[in-house]
């Protein structure tokens, strides 16, 4: 809060809106006459050529900073910019460095525009007297519930630092195994749209030159070949409408999985459902279950509240929503392996692991060892999908391509019958 905003609210009266502050370019020359060249957010060029001065600098040219053409598109703020930002973060703190100053640091070494202007915001909130966690409360995209309640307990226990080491380890490891699903998902996706590229390619552009060359010799067409030939002239005729209609289905689809609860439960229980991929999915949601948990455990926050932020964490609706259940059951008195068994969904293993932790004080340790457990699992599980993909795709190759190009070769052997 500004001066003027604090005289304001002792005076009774509502506190003047402050201007934005905006971004400048400088160009200024220190006092060994050497030129330097920078940004810094300000309310206008006159603050920041008073800040220039105030560094010892002789300010030339400030001007407003000029705005993409295309924007910010394609500068968001990703997971890979927060998991370096905690790192950073956590050493510089331990090292003594102050928290204001580190976000400043951070923000003059950012290449994203958009993140630099996020930690410019947090660096003048923390200097406005805000704590760091309020300051995160103002970018919840970026900052989830997770992340932010385990810097409020790192606050309050005085041990930031670790905490946000912590959390950049425990990002590290999310998005590696966000990266081996991925991985997993896209393999055989890959493997049918390039199918079905070569097919449509077939059918526009080669099935219609042999269907020339077919009729210039009066040759009736085996069963097999018209029947592609039909539906070669079926998609020359029809293109455009099927275009269509396969966008706007997609459309519709990826606009109802964003806002239907229900879509994402069915769509959410059929992939869990697939050979292989399914069981992938599985093991990951255990591992991010059980990897998250015990890092809010651990940093202090009571189990309850701990499973209310487990309950967006795993990365499927199905156990988001069995987490819920887990948490309710909690809340009334359950232990919380019974709580898990009770909704039937985690493997016994995992169940008796917590059991036993939770008899020897050590759930947050017990769940650590759950996490990498199944971790590895999903490691061994994605390294031999490509092995056992590979009957799947000479079979889905063949269908698609090789049975075109049978299709176009069979009438090559009534030819000679018909010359």
């Amino acid at each position: 809060m500004s001066a003027t905003a604090r005289l304001a609210k002792a005076a009774g009266k509502p506190a003047p809106r402050e201007s934005p502050l905006s971004e400048f370019v400088w160009v200024a020359t220190d006092k060994r006459g050497k030129t330097l060249k920078g940004e810094m957010a300000a309310k206008s060029a006159s603050a920041v050529k008073a800040e220039l001065r105030k560094q010892g600098m002789n300010p030339g040219t400030v001007k407003p900073k000029p705005k993409s053409l295309f924007g910010s598109a394609g500068k968001t703020v990703g997971p890979a910019d927060i998991t370096f930002f905690s790192r950073q973060m956590a050493t510089m703190m331990a090292s003594g460095v102050p928290m204001v100053q580190s976000l400043e640091i951070l923000s003059q070494g950012q290449k994203n525009p958009k993140f630099a202007q996020l930690l410019r915001r947090l660096r003048d909130d923390v200097a406005g007297g805000s704590a760091f966690s309020e300051a995160l409360k103002a970018h919840p995209m970026q900052f989830n519930e997770l992340y932010r309640n385990l810097v409020k307990a790192g606050e309050g226990a005085g041990v930031l630092d670790t905490v946000l080491d912590t959390l950049a380890s425990y990002l590290e490891r999310i998005e590696a195994l966000k990266g081996k699903i991925k991985k997993a998902l896209f393999y055989p996706a890959g493997v049918l749209a390039v199918g079905l590229i070569v097919s449509v390619i077939l059918l526009m552009y080669v099935i219609p030159q042999f269907k020339t060359t077919f009729e210039s010799f009066g040759a009736d067409l085996p069963a097999f070949t018209q029947l592609y030939v039909n539906l070669s002239d079926f998609m020359i005729g029809n293109w455009w409408w099927m275009l269509i209609g396969a966008g706007g289905a997609g459309f519709a689809f990826v606009l109802a999985y964003r806002r239907s609860t229900n879509v994402q439960r069915t769509v959410d229980r059929l992939m869990l459902k697939l050979p292989v991929i399914g069981q992938i999915l599985h093991m990951s949601a255990i591992s991010r279950f059980a990897r998250t948990l015990a890092l809010t455990f651990k940093a202090g926050v009571p189990l309850v509240e701990a499973l209310d932020t487990v309950a967006g964490a795993t990365g499927s609706v199905i156990y988001d929503e069995a987490t819920a259940r887990v948490r309710d059951d909690v809340a009334v008195g359950y232990a919380l392996n019974l709580a898990m068994k009770q909704v039937n969904l985690f493997p016994p293993m995992v169940v008796q692991m917590v059991g036993i932790g939770e008899e020897s004080g050590a759930l947050d340790s017990m769940l650590f060892k759950v996490a990498e457990y199944h971790e590895q699992e999903v490691n061994n599980a994605v390294d031999s999908l490509t092995s056992l993909m590979e009957p799947f795709i000479i079979v889905v190759l063949g269908v698609l391509v090789g049975g075109m190009v049978i299709a176009m070769y069979l009438p090559i052997f009534r030819l000679g019958a018909a010359i």
